[in-house]
């Protein structure tokens, strides 16, 4: 069923599966109550938009000493939910300099995000992404890539979707909650410095045979497939050509849900044969404030009865500058809301 808060596009009406009780060939004896049939329990999953604990956001963790307060107001949601999900548009190395809070591609954050983001309650993390090689150092190589993954580790955070070679990147992580196998792969698009190789470490890219390839894989050693893929261009709420052709493609090939990130701002919502595809998240952490909608995002929390996807919420957040995460406002909400309504109105 659809909750208040969920744009009307993409009605999902799933029914909560009950799991009966053994039927018996046996005499029961007078009287005997009848069993209550058990019902399968609820497992929730969050999502969020893209992290990236750089620049003016380190920045600002460097002056106060404090990396926590980012997700101080968003902490308790967080620690809720059964598995928590980010994305990690950053690397996380103490190797190269801090860029301090000036314009500059090179997103670099200290090796206490990672431990941040732990004790925010984050369990897995999407790393295929195109600026998790980042470090502004010419003789860096791959190494502030491999701190960041070891960093995440470190804490007990798993990466998603890279690796020390394409294979690697390309296996799912399978996590098991309440007797489900849920099995998750991620891939990205639009850096090519940042795709492993045969014998290269970076992420697994996005690409149709990859795509096919990976949720096949994760079919045979999950019950539900997720596919987290970096895409799209940024700065549009309405996805393109690209992205729906491989969110199609993902589905094809036998992806349960479909979460997708990249473009900084929240991107609309679509149902395909009975799977939902959200195409972008938006800014999680963020110092983009130059412009509204890039400081907006949504939480996604995502309600599993067993195998079947059985309701969704949207938790409207806003960022400051410094990386602060609120729970936006009532009005602030409804332009969220609204505005990923009509993005998934536009859809072919």
């Amino acid at each position: 069923m659809k909750t208040p808060n969920s744009p009307s596009p993409t009605p999902v009406t799933p029914t909560p599966t009950i799991q009966p009780s053994p039927t018996s060939t046996a005499t029961v004896p007078p009287n005997t109550p009848t069993p209550e049939p058990t019902e399968i329990p609820t497992t929730t999953f969050l999502f969020t938009g893209v992290i990236v604990p750089a620049r003016c956001v380190q920045a600002a963790i460097d002056a106060s000493g404090d990396s926590d307060y980012l997700y101080d107001e968003v902490r308790e949601i967080i620690t809720q939910a059964d598995l928590a999900v980010g994305t990690l548009n950053a690397t996380i190395s103490d190797y190269p300099p801090r860029t301090g809070c000036v314009p500059t591609y090179v997103l670099v954050g200290g090796s206490e995000n990672a431990d941040a983001l732990e004790r925010a309650g984050f369990d897995l993390m999407s790393v295929a992404t195109n600026h998790i090689k980042n470090c502004g150092l010419s003789n860096c190589g791959n190494r502030a890539f491999f701190d960041t993954l070891d960093n995440l580790r470190r804490v007990g955070i798993t990466p998603i979707g890279a690796g020390e070679n394409l294979g690697q990147a390309m296996e799912p992580v399978v996590v098991e909650v309440n007797d489900v196998r849920y099995g998750f792969i991620s891939q990205g698009q639009l850096e090519p410095n940042v795709f492993a190789g045969e014998d290269s470490p970076g992420i697994a890219v996005l690409t149709e045979g990859n795509l096919r390839a990976a949720v096949s894989a994760a079919r045979t050693v999950s019950d539900v497939v997720i596919v987290m893929p970096h895409w799209g261009p940024e700065d549009v709420p309405t996805p393109n050509y690209s992205q729906l052709d491989l969110a199609q493609i993902a589905v094809e090939a036998g992806a349960d849900l479909v979460v997708g990130n990249h473009t900084h701002v929240v991107q609309a919502i679509q149902e395909i044969d009975g799977v939902l595809v959200f195409y972008g998240l938006g800014n999680f952490v963020f110092d983009q404030d130059w412009a509204r909608d890039h400081q907006q995002g949504v939480i996604l929390l995502v309600s599993f009865q067993g195998t079947e996807l059985v309701d969704y919420k949207f938790v409207p957040t806003h960022v400051d500058v410094d990386g602060r995460v609120h729970i936006a406002g009532e009005q602030e909400a409804a332009e969220i809301l609204a505005r990923i309504e009509e993005a998934s109105r536009r859809l072919p």
